[in-house]
């Protein structure tokens, strides 16, 4: 408080009061090098070392993959954990779309898994392989195995391995699709993707006749309303233009990979 008339007290001026001491300073300073130095001797000892991981939200299956794709980072420390390349190392995983993952201290690493979602059985030649609903290729299948899953098929040369994403013309176009298909009232039995042509097989043997691979929702909408007004006999529903939907006894169509 300054003294009448607005002078400084005597011996130091009001502002230098205001300042930290030396003292206080070199303190601050000293607790601050003591944190970071404690962390960092948490970050290299076992104090919060990985002895467990947890998966959320994952079929076992998936679970156990994850598991196994985190066996190198048993021991590590909970601090030293590098978020993004733990990430990625779970979504290279043919089977998972995303992860992402909490510290449980003091020793769990829990992550939250979205997995996959197979939506069809890939044909090339003699070979099956399950598919995502991304176009992603999930795994090798025996044949016959998955039966309720539409088959999508393709050409020998078409480029098929576990964890890649199919070409939009050999296999990633259709099963982007069939994902779009998962509520349609009937069954799909097999699509193809021919001369930029999308074509459904409905398992009671009727084509459904998409066009161009676009709008492929609204053109499934209304094929929806047309399944019930068809009239006897019905060999196809052409649903290309959506503004003008037809129905009609000749199935030839030419098919394709």
């Amino acid at each position: 408080m300054l003294p009448r008339g607005g002078r400084p007290a005597a011996g130091r001026p009001a502002s230098t009061r205001l300042l930290p001491s030396l003292r206080s300073v070199l303190a601050g300073a000293a607790l601050a090098a003591l944190a970071i130095g404690g962390y960092f001797v948490l970050r290299q000892s076992a104090a919060f070392a990985i002895d467990r991981v947890e998966v959320v939200g994952a079929a076992p299956g998936i679970d156990r993959q994850v598991k196994e794709a985190l066996v190198p980072l048993r021991g590590t420390s909970l601090l030293a954990l590098e978020g993004g390349a733990l990430e990625r190392r779970v979504e290279a995983l043919p089977t998972v779309v995303s992860a992402r993952y909490d510290r449980a201290f003091p020793h769990t690493l829990r992550l939250h898994v979205v997995p996959e979602t197979p939506v069809a059985a890939l044909r090339r030649g003699r070979e099956t392989w399950l598919v995502s609903a991304r176009g992603r290729v999930i795994a090798p299948l025996a044949k016959g195995a998955e039966p309720s899953l539409a088959r999508i098929w393709v050409k020998r040369s078409a480029a098929v391995a576990a964890g890649a994403f199919l070409a939009p013309g050999e296999g990633g176009t259709a099963a982007r699709a069939l994902a779009l298909a998962a509520r349609f009232p009937a069954h799909v039995a097999t699509v193809s993707l021919a001369h930029g042509e999308l074509l459904f097989r409905l398992r009671s043997g009727l084509e459904l006749r998409l066009g161009d691979p676009t709008d492929v929702r609204l053109k499934l909408a209304i094929a929806r309303r047309a399944l019930g007004r068809l009239p006897p006999g019905s060999a196809y529903v052409d649903v290309s233009v959506p503004g003008r939907p037809v129905a009609g006894t000749d199935s030839q169509v030419s098919g394709g990979g």
